[in-house]
């Protein structure tokens, strides 16, 4: 794990090689054991490196690294999990050099001097983002590996092309002065961070998982002009055409044999992830996907696993002693730590730097704490992310499907009186409610948070189609452009059916948008971020390829069953850990930011959200703003996820610009945002 950044094309005014170095010094955080700067004067390329070691501690896997043959010099972020059956295919085949070290950098290198670069990248298992200098081509080669797990950003500033791991780095360029674009912070109000492939500003994209791209100095000194035709993407994987393929091909065994092949791919896959030159540990939650993932690291292992939880005084979000119970069934070496309110809070000035750019998925608390906590002792953990996506953890599977098939055929008005009628109580008045009936109550109805729910219920009532109820599903603001004058929200894959593999199910046409957006653009990068840093590498067991092309294949009944999802991974689970420890209804890994808004945070949150304030900067229009934050501090209604994708965007800006700062189109209507110019079109 580590950080890269360059540029095609030499700044004006600087020397490149101070600019360079500029550059990695603000993603140190990545990579604090070594660094690493390569520069070609006569092509005007430049790649520099940030290490984080974790195989081959020593010189060998040193990097920018220039391959045996001389063709290519690679500086990578991530790891290849399975470079040892690389190195082997490399060798038995005669195409493999005279080794230096034992890094998979170093085997990467001899694949695609081997293969060729698309060949290589489609026979990888790993996480990975590179940047390659081609000498023979003259061509900077982006790539990102399957599913997002790390992130790279790319963009123009005046005659130069530039790439990092995060914005920051690009930050340093000399002169740049990027212009924020107000179609993302749409988006960001609609699902609390900005999907790729847009970033915060309008010159600087996210390369999109799965895909590559070839940049010549040509085509950086040409940039993204207005009406200028896409550069190529390539894509070596898809998740839409897996998904095709896989729905065409059943899985038509039984459940046992379902569970034993299951069982096998993830045993594989965490072997894999658990090799390093460094300690290693694991997340534990003591929820379904992080018990599993630890159960099978501790039976492949002859000493106990590290594992790190947090706990909380507020009930309703802790599980530390679900953990303990499963920690001490497994005989993990267990870390625990209780956070205090004061401990929580005091992470929430660190959000900008750390995500640096407006994120707002208020779990990045929780997440950045427990990394912190696990980098005392080991460099490299293991997460249970992507359960969920891949197995039916979502609630909105199960129930949301069902309220749907029980609503969808009742008149409009008559649903908008329902709605009406779920948000005449407050949440703490709901949740009083089904506290007393919550005996009398089917399991599925034992819900956390009731009354948080149901007011989500309520806002969705009065939507069209099952596509538009998922949409609404996964929305917080619900018209965004219009609290952001002059913005007008990109399309994204939400919007374009015809961009979606043909699923007859609505539940999994539902967990395919989410492996496609929530995953990457939340999840993955909150933990990044988090883990980041503090330079905690993770690993996420559930994302092997392998594994996502099985769940696939695997018909719905073998995943919702039983009123509620998971079902195929929990028969793995209850082979190691007794299902007593693990049943109990689904928690969201959170901290009480409701309460926190009506009490320690209200004067800071009231800072951000000054009326006159939001009216001077001219980012949004202050009235539904304002009239959130009143309904919130009343109590009547919890708003905490809206006011915290303001929240966000306000406290990055506050951090990043100068105060006040604005766009050159600020206040006024602002044309459609320009055509992304290494997009590839969608997940095709």
């Amino acid at each position: 794990m580590c950080g890269i950044t360059g540029f095609l094309g030499f700044p004006p005014a600087q020397a490149a090689g101070d600019v360079l170095r500029s550059m990695a010094a603000a993603i140190a955080h990545r990579g604090p054991d070594d660094e690493g700067y390569w520069l070609d004067a006569e092509h005007e390329v430049a790649l520099g490196h940030r290490r984080l070691s974790i195989v081959d501690l020593s010189q060998n896997g040193h990097q920018p690294m220039a391959s045996a043959d001389g063709r290519f010099v690679i500086a990578l972020n991530g790891e290849i999990y399975d470079f040892m059956e690389v190195r082997a295919e490399l060798e038995a085949a005669g195409a493999a050099p005279a080794w230096r070290g034992h890094s998979d950098t170093e085997v990467m290198l001899a694949a695609i001097s081997a293969w060729g670069i698309e060949r290589a990248l489609q026979r990888f298992t790993g996480m990975f983002a590179l940047a390659l200098w081609d000498r023979a081509a003259r061509a900077l080669l982006l790539a990102r590996d399957r599913i997002g797990e790390k992130p790279l950003y790319y963009g123009w500033a005046g005659d130069a092309f530039f790439f990092a791991s995060e914005l920051k780095s690009l930050r340093r360029w000399p002169g740049w002065h990027p212009e924020i674009d107000r179609g993302s912070i749409a988006l960001l109000m609609r699902h609390n961070y900005v999907p790729a492939p847009y970033s915060i500003y309008s010159s600087v994209f996210k390369l999109e998982p799965g895909s590559y791209v070839s940049v010549t100095l040509g085509d950086a000194r040409r940039g993204p002009g207005p009406g200028r035709e896409p550069l190529p993407i390539r894509r070596y994987w898809s998740f839409r055409d897996t998904v095709r393929s896989a729905t065409g091909n059943r899985f038509r065994g039984t459940d046992r044999e379902a569970a034993d092949q299951l069982e096998s791919l993830l045993r594989a896959s965490i072997r894999r992830q658990m090799i390093a030159d460094v300690p290693l540990g694991a997340f534990l939650s003591g929820g379904i996907d992080s018990s599993t993932v630890v159960a099978l690291m501790q039976s492949q292992s002859s000493v106990p696993i590290r594992t790190f939880t947090i706990g909380f005084n507020e009930d309703a979000y802790d599980e530390a002693a679900h953990a303990r119970a499963v920690a001490k069934h497994l005989g993990t070496d267990h870390t625990e730590h209780y956070v205090t309110p004061a401990e929580a809070m005091s992470v929430i000035p660190q959000l900008p730097a750390l995500y640096d750019e407006p994120f707002a998925d208020s779990s990045q608390i929780p997440t950045h704490l427990v990394s912190r906590i696990a980098r005392s002792q080991v460099a490299v953990c293991l997460s249970g992310d992507a359960g969920d996506e891949l197995f039916g953890g979502y609630n909105r599977y199960f129930i949301g499907r069902r309220i749907w098939d029980r609503i969808g055929w009742i008149p409009g008005g008559l649903r908008s009186r329902a709605s009406r009628l779920l948000t005449a109580l407050p949440p703490e008045r709901w949740d009083r409610v089904f506290a007393r009936l919550g005996p009398l109550l089917p399991r599925v109805a034992r819900q956390r948070n009731a009354g948080d729910k149901l007011h989500k219920l309520a806002a969705i009532l009065g939507v069209a189609g099952p596509e538009d109820f998922y949409r609404a599903l996964v929305s917080h603001w619900r018209s965004p452009a219009a609290m952001v004058p002059g913005s007008r929200e990109p399309e994204t894959i939400l919007a374009l059916p015809a961009q979606w593999p043909s699923l007859d199910d609505f539940t999994e046409r539902m967990m395919f948008l989410d492996s496609v957006t929530y995953l990457p653009d939340d999840i993955l990068v909150k933990v990044d971020r988090a883990a980041m840093g503090v330079s905690l590498e993770t690993r996420v067991p559930f994302l092997d390829h392998a594994i996502i092309e099985f769940t696939w294949r695997l018909p719905l009944a073998m995943k919702l069953r039983e009123g509620g999802g998971k079902w195929l991974l929990r028969q793995v689970l209850y082979r190691h850990v007794p299902k007593e420890l693990i049943e109990r209804p689904k928690m969201g890994f959170g901290v009480p930011i409701d309460g926190w808004l009506r009490g320690p945070m209200r004067d800071w949150a009231e800072a951000l959200l000054d009326e006159r304030r939001l009216r001077d900067e001219g980012w949004f229009d202050p009235a539904p703003i304002r009239s959130v934050w009143a309904e919130h501090l009343s109590g009547r209604r919890n708003w905490q996820y809206h006011l915290w994708d303001v929240l966000m965007f306000q406290a990055w800006l506050e951090h990043s610009h100068e105060p006040g700062a604005k766009s050159a189109a600020a206040g006024a209507a602002v044309s459609a945002r320009r055509s992304c110019p290494l997009r590839s079109g969608g997940y095709a």
